[in-house]
């Protein structure tokens, strides 16, 4: 068992030839794979390459990097579309403060519409945050209090705190390609320390492909890449890392179950 718990089999890289890059991702034992919206212009593709992959499934969102374009997406339609049983979570949403493509404000206003539409659904959330550690923590704490939700820190790049204080509200904890960088050597020293009960393994493909594939476009068979380099990172077992942290896909993702 092996799970890719974010990718992005419609964009341009992939879609062309989806059939193969799936065939590969099973071919390396990759059992499940989470097809990520961005925008609402993807919602429909993204969910019929859900309905026609019995292990592919999909979420319903808005990227921060889209939010000044989607004021009118709200909790509402979110709710409606994850009703349907391939929609097993909301996003990507969160904060962006790198690249700053949306207002603040805006992407504030939406990652709130998207959390109180995992509350109402009961999917988990999947969030996305850059450079809006502090603003991040502080909204999603102001929602708990509303009320609680899952939620998956996907492509954690961020500081040890950032994942400490996630770890103990419940949320997971996603680790993409990135780990494997020479660079990241603190993103390294945070997922040695990260519990395996709460770690998610993924690609984000087709970008941020891993050691021994930098440089190439991303695909779900390399989350088998990454996972090896976590196992070895971490001391532990790499076929039971495989297992738990899809384990830990399909108990976070419970509609997956079905």
């Amino acid at each position: 068992m092996l799970a890719d718990s974010h990718c992005h089999l419609n964009y341009k890289g992939l879609a062309e030839d989806q059939q193969a890059v799936l065939a590969r991702a099973r071919a390396r034992g990759v059992t499940a794979m989470l097809n990520i919206a961005t925008r609402e212009s993807e919602w429909d593709d993204v969910l019929a390459t859900a309905e026609r992959e019995p292990d592919v499934w999909a979420t319903v969102g808005i990227h921060p990097h889209e939010a000044d374009q989607h004021p009118h997406v709200n909790t509402a339609e979110l709710v409606e579309r994850a009703r349907h049983p391939r929609i097993v979570g909301i996003g990507e949403s969160g904060l962006d403060y790198y690249y700053d493509h949306s207002d603040r404000a805006r992407q504030q206003a939406s990652f709130r519409a998207h959390i109180a539409a995992a509350r109402e659904a009961g999917v988990p959330l999947v969030v996305h945050t850059r450079d809006a550690e502090a603003d991040t923590m502080a909204l999603m704490d102001d929602e708990l209090g509303k009320g609680g939700f899952a939620a998956v820190l996907h492509c954690f790049t961020g500081s040890a705190d950032l994942a400490r204080w996630g770890i103990d509200r419940g949320f997971y904890v996603s680790l993409s390609g990135i780990v494997t960088f020479k660079s990241a050597r603190d993103l390294q020293e945070t997922a040695m320390g990260l519990p395996l009960d709460r770690l998610l393994i993924e690609t984000d493909a087709p970008f941020l492909a891993p050691v021994p594939h930098r440089g190439k476009t991303g695909e779900p068979a390399f989350v088998a890449d990454t996972a090896a380099f976590l196992a070895e990172l971490r001391s532990e077992d790499v076929e039971q890392l495989k297992t738990v942290t899809a384990n830990n896909f399909h108990q976070l993702f419970s509609k997956t179950r079905a």
